[in-house]
């Protein structure tokens, strides 16, 4: 006679609550949800009469802005040129404008998978570096000469993106790999070079870069302010990203190393092969999260005198007539830079599903 089986334990069945018990599950709960709905729709509802209802779009007469209770979106009809090319010179605000075109498909291009290759993608940053900088600085062609000092507005702004992105990246790598090395002393000068960057703040790296490095470095070790600061905003960006890649490195299991070896590839051919493609896909969100923020950083330009977009955006209202609208200018270039930042978040989001980043799947 055999005992019986006894029946397995089932967990109780607790209902979840709904977003509408949260909501209106009590009379209190029903009160702040409806006074918090009734300030939101009235916080809205000013925002939308004041951007468009009441608002000015294109200015007839002068002072009419005035005359108006809502935004006056005309100053940025009326300075638009300044605040998206800054000091450039006027008549070459074509100039400008076809350079960031330049940079921007420069990106495109590098975004696209038929591209991902290490020589196409160098292929497309040279050719494009050259033609932007060829654009900007002219002397040749027939193109006017058009100093560093008087570059400015959106083009100033991709431009030390990119570069800071171009040089910044690679050279993080090459940190991570030299913090990993079994060398100790090549180890512990870069662990304490990365440690020591990453312990001060931005500002102060763009200020030497910009004010101290001409006093104490020979001249012939300081280039133009501008590629000084680019110099310096991509090495800041590599100490940041060099831990973001010792992350991916630290999630690839030593199995693949034994593997490697058994295999008979050297130290190179196993990070390059091996190690990089698994590390640099573990560390892809924080990868593209470190990026939006350095688009972000490169507004602190304007401590030092640079006219990048959000220096531009200030320049726009040094004019009386349009001084007293700065939350328009302020509202403009804020989009601008919402565009950059959420196309490139939906980008990476794009490669996370792509490459099944966070699933279990090899």
């Amino acid at each position: 006679m055999t005992a019986p089986v006894p029946a397995p334990m089932t967990a109780p069945n607790v209902a979840r609550p709904t977003l509408r018990s949260q909501l209106f599950g009590t009379r209190t709960n029903t009160l702040i949800t409806l006074v918090l709905f009734a300030v939101a729709a009235f916080l809205l509802g000013s925002v939308i009469r004041w951007a468009f209802i009441d608002s000015l779009w294109k200015e007839t007469r002068e002072g009419q802005c005035a005359t108006v209770s809502g935004a006056c979106w005309a100053v940025i009809q009326a300075r638009y040129r300044l605040i998206l090319f800054g000091l450039y010179p006027y008549d070459e605000h074509w100039r400008s404008a076809l350079a960031c075109l330049v940079a921007l498909s420069m990106v495109l291009l590098s975004c696209m998978p038929r591209f991902w290759s290490l020589r196409r993608l160098v292929a497309i940053w040279l050719c494009g570096a050259g033609i932007f900088v060829l654009l900007m600085r002219g002397g040749v062609l027939g193109l006017p000469l058009v100093t560093t000092d008087k570059w400015g507005g959106l083009a100033l702004t991709l431009y030390v993106y990119l570069s800071t992105v171009i040089i910044g990246v690679p050279l993080g790598i090459v940190l991570a790999l030299g913090r990993q090395s079994d060398l100790p002393a090549i180890r512990f000068v870069i662990t304490m070079v990365v440690d020591f960057v990453r312990s001060i703040p931005i500002l102060a790296v763009v200020f030497c870069a910009a004010l101290f490095a001409p006093f104490i470095l020979p001249g012939w070790l300081t280039p133009d302010t501008l590629y000084r600061v680019i110099l310096a905003f991509a090495f800041f960006f590599s100490c940041y990203y060099a831990m973001i890649v010792t992350g991916g490195i630290q999630t690839v299991t030593p199995g693949q190393y034994d593997a490697a070896a058994a295999l008979g590839l050297g130290y190179w051919r196993c990070r390059l092969l091996i190690v990089m493609p698994q590390a640099l896909r573990a560390a892809l969100p924080a990868t593209i999260n470190h990026m939006v923020i350095t688009l972000k950083e490169t507004s602190v330009l304007i401590i030092i005198g640079m006219f990048e977009l959000t220096a531009s955006g200030n320049a726009a209202l040094q004019s009386s007539q349009w001084q007293q609208y700065y939350i328009e200018v302020y509202i403009f270039v804020s989009l601008i830079y919402f565009t950059l930042s959420f196309s490139l978040s939906r980008y990476g989001a794009y490669l996370e599903r792509k490459m099944r980043v966070g699933s279990n799947a090899r």
